[in-house]
């Protein structure tokens, strides 16, 4: 292809969680250093199999384009002495960039007078530049975890073997880790392992496929699902759906291939979670359902390479899953001699955090504060709530989690359901720990919603009533994705209370244990909370315009604020938004540092103030039920007839009067109508939004 780069990476297999992530970072560091040096391109394709990271730019300009630079030196003052001769700072700057002192010359500047010298460099070529380039790009990849080889080369996710790295068809000269560039590439280790030689991105993908390597991370993942499906038809069942799973599997191999296996159908007695976890998670296998997606004694492993003996292969994988399985099973029948509800007193024997005490006691912490939070937001739900905060945590005492780890609150509601306890209960015990991460759901019954509040307020506290306030981006402890789910389960089932009463009873939960002062501690907290909520808002779409001028007022009720927020994102559209937006932050100014009092009618002189003042009235008296219902939609549109007197105010009354009486009750009255918005928001932070999108 004309004009194109093609540049690959081939190593040893890299770990498949590394794989795309990789590759993107190929793709935006390429990128990113093609364009500092003024280079154009269209565009870049990428691809990548655990052996190889490539990228493909169309259209690369062949060489930079030649620019004028201007290099500013010293002052004229500096530059020349008394008779206009050049001075020895004059003459150094020209001779530092190769020039004589007549090639100076004089630039007036908001600074004053300076000399200056204006080159003319040509652009240099695109091949001469990518020498230089492709080696500073693979150095500059970084991994989760990296490892050096050899001699000490890397470091690199994995050692390298070969790059190739064309333009134009004709190789670009370097070396990396005691690699030269070349044009020559491999393709798959077991049944294609020789170099061939490759033209370009199109040649070079078709070839590869030809070698059984499908280096498109779509197409193969595509491939993937199709053999595992095939395989999963041949024995009358169907794909249970996994998309992570897919995308593990397909960065595991070059070219797919499915072998279908059997399991003794006595391990169906297993809970479904656990005969998932077992066949996913250690061994990469999906699993097989009928349609009622109910589970069949069947997997799917996916294998890298052909397999002449189907049945032998399948054995092999049938040994391995077994050994598993055997395990699971043996945990499960041992586990199911005690109930959940006989194991929570063993919880004092399970630290929870050093200086927060055992398990058991943030179990009894849990109790109290979901059933306070039921009894004030949910009190239908108060029993299940009760009960499955009291079960929460005893799963992590059975055999089962400490061989799954990923499995609590998943075995806790099986073994719950086991026991007999109500369904409630059961899936309580579950949800509690979602999300788990971003764009996981959260609890979707009450119950669940509030053991995971609660779990999670009393953590937060904890840690912060400790002193240990997460900084940068070290968070040891996860404050910011335990607060990210906080938010995000009040947000889901609009639970509306104070954080700050809420904190203050938890706080108090933990007696003598906390060393912070309650109040500074709380501070923190909100302030804390208060930065992921107005992150993750604005992040989802909403103007932190917005966002800030709710929660810089205050932020206590996570519900009321986003009420708050989205009234001000309606009416912000209407005309006089602007108008009322730009007063008000006048009336802050003014009034910033005046100790607000009530306005006195006998001292309203003017009539635009008393206009102001009866306009006032009237507004407060009807927006003030509305804002009692939080029906803040219907409150600004009553705060919105303020515009008018306010203008007629501001045009014809002078508020810093000579007389302090009439100057103090015109504060007053500009203090209390400021006062009545910031019952919503401060308008002044939205000033230069007004009228957005309308």
């Amino acid at each position: 292809m004309h004009n194109e780069l093609l540049f690959e990476i081939g190593t040893e297999e890299i770990p498949a969680g590394f794989l795309m992530p990789a590759l993107a970072n190929l793709s935006a560091a390429l990128g990113g250093r093609l364009r500092e040096l003024g280079l154009t391109f269209g565009e870049i394709r990428g691809g990548a199999t655990p052996r190889r990271l490539a990228v493909a730019v169309s259209g690369l300009a062949e060489r930079q384009p030649d620019r004028r630079e201007e290099i500013m030196g010293p002052s004229v003052k500096a530059a020349f002495d008394a008779q206009g001769q050049p001075t020895k700072a004059a003459l150094g700057f020209a001779r530092s960039r190769g020039a004589g002192p007549e090639a100076l010359t004089v630039v007036n500047t908001p600074k004053g007078d300076y000399v200056m010298l204006v080159s003319h460099v040509s652009g240099r070529g695109t091949p001469e530049l990518l020498a230089a380039l492709l080696p500073e790009v693979v150095r500059s990849l970084s991994f989760p975890k990296s490892m050096r080889w050899g001699d000490g080369q890397g470091p690199f996710a994995r050692p390298i073997h070969w790059f190739v790295a064309l333009y134009n068809g004709e190789v670009v000269p370097f070396v990396v880790a005691d690699i030269a560039s070349g044009r020559m590439s491999r393709g798959h280790r077991f049944t294609a392992p020789d170099f061939f030689e490759v033209r370009d991105f199109d040649d070079y993908i078709v070839q590869l496929q030809q070698r059984h390597v499908l280096v498109d991370p779509a197409l193969r993942r595509r491939v993937v699902l199709e053999e595992a499906e095939r395989v999963a038809r041949s024995v009358g069942g169907l794909l249970l759906p996994d998309e992570e799973l897919a995308d593990t599997v397909a960065n595991l191999v070059e070219f797919p291939h499915g072998i279908c296996g059997v399991f003794e159908k006595r391990f169906l007695a297993l809970p479904d979670a656990v005969l998932i976890t077992s066949m996913r998670e250690h061994q990469k296998y999906f699993c097989v359902v009928d349609g009622d997606r109910k589970l069949l004694p069947y997997f799917v492993a996916v294998n890298n390479t052909p397999v002449p003996d189907a049945a032998l292969a399948a054995a092999g994988h049938q040994r391995v899953l077994r050994a598993r399985l055997e395990d699971a099973l043996f945990f499960f029948k041992a586990d199911r001699g005690r109930r959940l509800a006989d194991r929570v007193d063993d919880l004092a024997g399970l630290i929870f955090q050093a200086g927060l005490g055992n398990m058991l006691e943030k179990t009894e912490r849990i109790v109290r504060l979901a059933t306070l939070l039921a009894d004030q937001l949910a009190p239908a739900a108060a029993v299940p709530t009760g009960r499955a905060a009291r079960l929460a945590k005893a799963d992590l005492l059975t055999a089962m989690v400490n061989e799954f780890p990923t499995l609590q609150g998943v075995i806790g509601r099986e073994y719950a359901l086991l026991d007999g306890e109500e369904e409630a209960v059961a899936t309580a015990i579950a949800e509690h720990y979602r999300p788990l991460r971003a764009g996981d759901e959260p609890p979707r019954q009450i119950p669940g919603a509030l053991v995971g509040l609660a779990d999670r307020l009393d953590s937060i506290i904890g840690v912060f009533g400790l002193g240990r306030v997460p900084s940068g981006t070290a968070d040891p402890f996860g404050l910011r994705r335990l607060s990210l789910g906080l938010l995000r389960i009040i947000e889901t089932h609009a639970f509306s209370f104070s954080l700050a009463g809420v904190i203050d009873r938890a706080q108090a939960l933990y007696g003598d244990k906390l060393t912070v002062e309650p109040a500074v501690a709380q501070g923190q907290i909100l302030d804390f909370i208060r930065a992921r909520f107005v992150n993750d808002q604005v992040s989802r779409g909403l103007p932190v315009e917005a966002v800030e001028a709710v929660t810089s007022v205050a932020f206590d009720d996570v519900t009321d604020c986003l009420a708050r927020i989205r009234a001000l994102e309606k009416i912000r559209k209407q005309p006089a938004f602007g108008v009322v937006a730009g007063t008000f932050k006048r009336v802050m100014n003014i009034i910033k540092e005046h100790s607000a009092a009530e306005p006195q009618e006998k001292l309203l002189v003017e009539p635009a103030e008393q206009a102001l003042y009866q306009a006032f009235l009237g507004v407060r008296d009807a927006g003030l039920p509305l804002l009692a219902r939080k029906d803040y939609d219907g409150a600004l549109a009553i705060m919105l007839r303020m515009k008018e007197p306010a203008d007629t105010f501001f045009d014809q009354v002078m508020v810093m009067a000579e007389d302090e009486a009439l100057r103090t009750n015109r504060l007053n009255l500009l203090a209390a109508i400021a006062g009545l918005f910031l019952r919503v928001g401060d308008f002044s932070r939205m000033q230069g939004m007004a009228g957005e999108n309308s």
